[in-house]
């Protein structure tokens, strides 16, 4: 069976090294390599960065096939998702602000932050007033009456893992600003593109947890998974759009070429030869 492989960035600043690094990897494991543009936060996407990704990614040799699958274009498949949950009864909506979360003097620490301690689970949207501001969360209890656990998850470096289903407590899968969350859209779109191998990097370890669970609930295929190492910048931070990582466009632009990328990643040197030019 071919491997199939996906690239999913976010048009909400320019690809840096670590994006390099990240669609290298995934496109050397795979047989087919798709990309994908998570988009479903359009207060933060903007043109110019979107055709920056498609730049960046031929500049990096890199080919996928057409059209390209805009998540923002994609709502009625997540919609569709959320109503066959809604009507498992599995979902409540939730008016607790992040803040109500985070102040929560008795909620445990999961890795997305705070958890949530279910204080809005015996809620219906009736409960909601027009116009009400709310999130759609899953019941993780009630979610666990239609599945057969335990679950499991295989990834290629860390082996096979036994799901926590209550690792993230109950997570939000919509908000009434932004109908689908990084959670349930991208066991979605997996499913639908016939992805079978996912790769991230491995701070997303904790992921698969919720997501073997939306999979499971919704029937949708088990890909294998491939957590890879993160890059860092001088400070130990791992490079990201937030702390204005050194981008691809100014390593270009610096001169560098496409085998000069792939050499310093391979070699681990990049910190040095970037800050030898400045950057």
């Amino acid at each position: 069976m071919a491997t199939i492989t996906r690239f999913a960035p976010s048009p909400t600043g320019y690809l840096h090294i670590g994006h390099a690094y990240s669609a290298l990897f995934t496109a050397a494991l795979g047989d087919e390599f798709i990309l994908r543009i998570e988009d479903i936060d359009q207060t933060r996407a903007r043109p110019e960065f979107y055709d920056a990704i498609y730049e960046d990614l031929k500049w990096l040799g890199l080919t996928w096939a057409e059209p390209v699958l805009k998540q923002s274009e994609n709502m009625p498949a997540y919609q569709a998702a959320l109503d066959q949950l809604s009507a498992m009864g599995v979902l409540y909506p939730c008016d607790c602000t992040r803040k109500d979360v985070n102040e929560s003097a008795d909620a445990p620490h999961g890795p997305e932050g705070k958890l949530y301690t279910g204080h809005c689970r015996h809620k219906t949207l009736a409960d909601m007033a027009e116009g009400q501001n709310y999130a759609l969360r899953l019941n993780i209890d009630k979610a666990l009456d239609y599945i057969q656990t335990p679950l499991t998850f295989h990834d290629r470096t860390a082996g096979k893992i036994e799901v926590d289903p209550h690792l993230l407590g109950d997570v939000v899968l919509a908000r009434k600003e932004t109908p689908t969350s990084y959670h349930l859209s991208v066991c979605v779109d997996d499913h639908a593109q016939g992805i079978n191998l996912v790769t991230r990097g491995d701070d997303l370890l904790y992921a698969c947890h919720i997501h073997r669970v939306i999979q499971a609930l919704l029937k949708l295929d088990e890909p294998e998974y491939h957590h890879h190492k993160l890059l860092y910048d001088h400070e130990g931070k791992r490079f990201a759009k937030r702390n204005h990582s050194v981008t691809l466009r100014d390593i270009r632009a610096k001169g560098f070429s496409v085998n000069d990328v792939k050499d310093m990643i391979d070699k681990g040197d990049y910190l040095t030869r970037l800050g030898a030019v400045g950057l």
